[in-house]
Order: structure tokens, then C-alpha cells, then sequence
């Protein structure tokens, strides 16, 4: 596992409970671990273009996911490595991926968001070693319950994070649904949306 790099990246909307359970399952896990904050690059970053540090705009998010690309590619390329991204076929589908961002490397692009959460769900039930005082299984399990978030907006004055994927784009069951029966099945938009009633 010692050959697997781990890198956390947290930036202006990493919560301190989603970066410790990040922490504690690495740990766990005993990969290779890297933390590489990129506040100060993005903040930066985001300066010498001219854009205000107070604007939460696709601009301000979208440079974290750039920033967070760049790095991996060239710790990649230090360590003589791949890249695996965390995009699946949901966001794909529905263009919640940044372009020369999380969007380049998506080897789960086949597989839907609410079955990535399936799959770690029951990797916690079946095959997560429990050792020590706190489980793998018991850290999965609160992964798996935490509410779908990039983190690319500042958390809230509790520190929780305030940005909620499906408050934006609406539930993944549902947009897993409709791509469930148009690509898999073939149905057209009038047998889904009766499915769908």
C-alpha cells in the first residue's frame, strides 16, 4: 500500500470533519500520505487574474479544481505514477466536472454517483478491517453519510460545509434514475417520465 500516494488537498471549503476522516482513513489504510494545501496557490492565483476573493463564482471554484489537477499530474509525474480521479458517470453526464479539472482523469466514468456510494457502503460491510480503537468500517461508514460536497466554498461560521451538491443540481437518485433507463435500457424521455410518476 506504501506504493499508493494519498493526497489531500484542502482548500477554502475543506471542512475539518471531512480532512480528519480523510486523515484517519489513510491512516488506517497505511498508503503514502501528502497533504498539499493549496489555499495560498489558489488565493494567488486568483489575485494575479483580478478576480476578488470574495466572489464564490464557477471562477473561484473552478480554479481549486485546476490547482488540484496541476498537482497531481506533477506528483505523478515525481513518483512515476497514475492518476485516478474520483469522477463518476453522474457528474460526467450532467457537466458537474471542471474541464481540465476532476474531468480529465474519471476512471469510475461508467459508474453512477449513487453506486460509487453503494459500493463503498458495502466494501464497509464486507471487506473493512477492524483494528484498533476506531474501525475502517466505522470511518467508511460516516464517509458514506456525509452529504455530496466539492468543498470548493467557504464552510460556515460552525465550520460545517456549506455547499451541497444536490441543493444545486437536484438528487442523485433521481439523475441516476433517468440515466439508468436512457443509457442501459434505451427508453426514450416519454417511458421514463412515466416510469419516473
Amino acid at each position: 500500500r506504501k506504493n499508493i500516494h494519498t493526497i489531500t488537498m484542502p482548500g477554502f471549503g475543506t471542512s475539518v470533519k471531512t480532512k480528519g476522516l480523510a486523515d484517519e482513513l489513510i491512516d488506517r489504510l497505511g498508503t503514502t500520505y501528502k497533504v498539499v494545501d493549496i489555499t495560498a496557490a489558489c488565493t494567488q492565483h486568483l489575485k494575479d487574474i483580478g478576480h476578488a476573493l470574495d466572489v464564490y463564482d464557477i471562477t473561484y471554484e473552478n480554479v481549486q479544481a485546476r490547482e488540484r489537477t496541476q498537482i497531481l499530474f506533477d506528483y505523478a509525474n515525481m513518483v512515476n505514477g497514475l492518476v485516478i480521479g474520483t469522477g463518476d458517470l453522474s457528474e460526467l453526464a450532467l457537466g458537474w466536472c471542471t474541464y481540465n479539472g476532476d474531468h480529465n482523469y474519471a476512471v469510475n466514468v461508467g459508474v453512477p454517483k449513487t453506486l460509487v456510494k453503494y459500493l463503498v457502503d458495502a466494501y464497509a460491510d464486507i471487506y473493512a478491517e477492524d483494528n484498533g480503537t476506531r474501525s475502517t468500517r466505522g470511518i467508511l461508514k460516516e464517509i458514506v453519510d456525509l452529504p455530496i460536497s466539492p468543498e470548493l466554498l467557504p464552510t460556515d461560521k460552525n465550520d460545517e460545509m456549506a455547499q451541497k451538491t444536490e441543493e444545486s443540481i437536484g438528487k442523485y437518485d433521481l439523475h441516476d434514475f433517468f440515466l439508468y433507463h436512457y443509457l442501459r435500457n434505451g427508453f426514450g424521455k416519454e417511458k421514463i417520465l412515466a416510469l419516473a410518476k
